[in-house]
């Protein structure tokens, strides 16, 4: 299962390759946008890591594979990304399908700073590094003149109610884990970007 799920998400990065941004390409402030933030990033990625191995030391949570029935109870889903991979590439919508899902992740982690209070603070920073991330590419979007796209909004609460210890323990384990595969994809869309 994990490795059709690698697969799939590694899949569609393939067809990138014609993505049609030539036009900034060229641009020393875009590239130098996309390195500085390709670095926060990678340091948001390493963070949540930090916070997923909390919740296996502490839940003993830490197989996904294990969780998968409680998590359809749970109904936690997916930030979407399409627009970061897929054959019809946009800067301008996968730059607004990123700071969609950053909102949404970053009320999501209250549920994980009530599971993990002796790591408050490392969850405040996850919440404020998300809201910064969407600043500077919502910056850049401006920056660049680019036509700023809107996606409806998910009809699903962000929070769910959880009706259990357990399934607030499940659900955090939830919430880090799609937001560690969200960083992943918003890492290489802005990896792809530098590249071009």
């Amino acid at each position: 299962v994990l490795a059709l799920a690698l697969a799939l998400l590694w899949a569609p990065w393939r067809v990138l390759h014609g993505a049609p941004l030539a036009e900034l390409s060229g641009d020393q402030d875009f590239q130098l946008f996309l390195h500085k933030n390709l670095e926060f990033t990678r340091k948001i990625k390493g963070d949540v890591a930090a916070l997923q191995r909390v919740v296996c030391d502490t839940f003993q949570l830490c197989q996904e594979e294990e969780l998968l029935l409680v998590r359809q109870d749970l109904g936690i889903a997916q930030a979407p990304l399409e627009q970061c991979h897929s054959r019809t590439f946009h800067a301008e919508a996968c730059f607004s399908q990123i700071r969609n899902g950053l909102r949404v992740y970053q009320g999501s982690l209250a549920a994980v700073r009530e599971l993990l209070p002796g790591h408050a603070g490392l969850v405040e920073t996850l919440q404020l590094d998300a809201a910064n991330l969407s600043s500077n590419i919502q910056q850049q979007v401006e920056d660049l003149g680019l036509a700023t796209v809107t996606f409806p909004a998910e009809d699903r609460d962000p929070l769910p109610a959880f009706s259990s210890r357990f399934h607030h323990q499940v659900g955090g384990f939830f919430i880090l884990a799609n937001f560690q595969r969200f960083l992943e994809t918003a890492y290489r869309a802005l990896r792809h970007l530098a590249r071009l």
